[in-house]
């Protein structure tokens, strides 16, 4: 059984698309669609990193597209200055204090 939803996506080009959905009552992933696992040194028993899996109640390669959406135009785009990631432009509309 498929779990649609609608979600933006936005590589290779700004679209819409239909996508499948971990099963939320999954025994094996809680509704997450993957689990991990943790192993350790054989020698040590000490921990070594962590595994991570996909679950088999979710295919992540199932997707449609539904719409392509426009790209904003190049005059539209808003540059931030350098030196403040927050002010557009530059400059400020707070006053000094």
């Amino acid at each position: 059984m498929l779990r649609l939803r609608i979600q933006h996506a936005t590589w290779p080009r700004p679209a819409l698309i239909l996508s499948d959905t971990p099963h939320p009552n999954c025994p094996q992933c809680n509704g997450n669609g993957d689990f991990e696992e943790d192993y350790g040194d054989h020698g040590t028993g000490e921990y070594a990193g962590t595994d991570w899996y996909l679950c088999t109640c979710w295919n992540i390669t199932r997707s449609w597209l539904l719409m392509p959406l426009p790209r904003r135009p190049r005059w539209l785009r808003r540059r931030r200055a350098a030196d403040d990631p927050w002010a557009p432009n530059g400059y400020s509309n707070e006053p000094p204090f």
